[in-house]
């Protein structure tokens, strides 16, 4: 058995999936992978939040550098949100030869090529499955399988809050406002859903995706990016008369003569699509690739738990493979 200790920062909704996902299957990950995973130390402000699941209050800090300086602490899980201090703490990890899993979108998408540079320049792994689609294993997907493929095109729902809205609309006859309330409510949409309706998450969840799969570097602010705020009942009611739905897009097609062309923003799909059927919090993913056709990724593209499945996947992809572990 080998034993894995793992430092935690940030213990919101997300790391309290992850953590209660390790807690909930730590026996059946020791048997299946030979791994002995064991979250050692956790940056955190709130101790004294409720949470899910049974923490040792020793095993919280204030302190960052209680993680990324401990030499016991192989792999550091950042799930603290926003670019900074995110980045920093990342980057130190990296430097200390530890290695990192993250679902920070908005980080990784800025700050990709330096994240990525730093980890091979040591000698570790960044991985961020949970970045992009919550607990749909797309980015292990195109690292792997799909290797031996070019990829001609992706279009995908990668935001749960938006397509919530936009199926309460359709389905249930709700005005914008009154879906983003209820999105809200049951807790799909944050207090502040800016970056969620304006598009601007999905621009960093296609950003990375364009980086994994077309091997081209296109920051999320030079992605056209247009969001849901505009779309009335009458737009739901136009496009259900058409035989159509109307979807927040991320899109982005291999050009001819080179390079990406690349978009988001709302669109009406025809009805019997694959992707109209995508409904509420759920994301789907459509690739197109030049040997394998096309497929369609499909699952809970957010929530503490498949979110927690995502990064837990990283930690113990790390351990099966990095010599440090071995």
């Amino acid at each position: 058995m080998r034993h894995i200790n793992v430092g935690l920062l940030g213990m919101g909704n997300i790391g309290t999936g992850t953590y209660k996902t390790l807690e909930m299957n730590k026996e059946c990950i020791a048997r299946n992978t030979g791994l002995d995973i064991t979250i050692s130390r956790i940056l955190e402000k709130d101790v004294l939040r409720e949470r899910d699941v049974t923490v040792d209050m020793s095993q919280f800090t204030q302190n960052p550098d209680d993680v990324l300086n401990d030499p016991s602490i192989g792999i550091v899980i950042e799930l603290l949100g926003g670019i900074e201090p995110a980045t920093s703490f990342m980057l130190a990890a990296l430097r200390n030869g530890k290695h990192v899993v993250t679902a920070n979108k908005a980080a990784v998408a800025k700050n990709y090529s330096q994240l990525m540079k730093t980890a091979r320049d040591n000698g570790v792994m960044i991985r961020f499955e949970a970045a992009v689609g919550g607990g749909i294993p797309i980015l292990n997907a195109l690292t792997s399988q799909l290797l031996s493929n070019k990829c001609m095109e992706i279009l995908g729902i990668l935001n749960g809050t938006t397509n919530y809205i936009l199926t309460q609309m359709a389905q249930n006859g709700l005005a914008y406002e009154d879906a983003l309330k209820d999105a809200q409510a049951k807790g799909f949409a944050e207090a502040d859903p800016t970056a969620d309706v304006e598009g601007h998450d999905v621009a960093n969840k296609l950003s990375i995706l364009i980086s994994m799969s077309f091997g081209e570097r296109i920051p999320p602010e030079d992605i056209p990016t247009v969001g849901i705020t505009g779309i009335s009942m009458a737009d739901i009611e136009k496009a259900s008369a058409e035989g159509k739905k109307i979807k927040l897009i991320a899109q982005a097609k291999r050009k001819e003569g080179g390079g990406v062309e690349c978009s988001v923003g709302p669109m009406a799909i025809p009805a019997d699509s694959p992707l109209a059927g995508v409904n509420n919090e759920f994301n789907a993913i459509y690739i197109v690739g030049n040997a394998v056709g096309e497929l369609m990724f499909y699952g809970k593209g957010a929530g503490p738990l498949p979110t927690g499945s995502a990064v837990m996947g990283d930690v113990i992809e790390i351990g099966l493979t990095s010599a440090m572990f071995r």
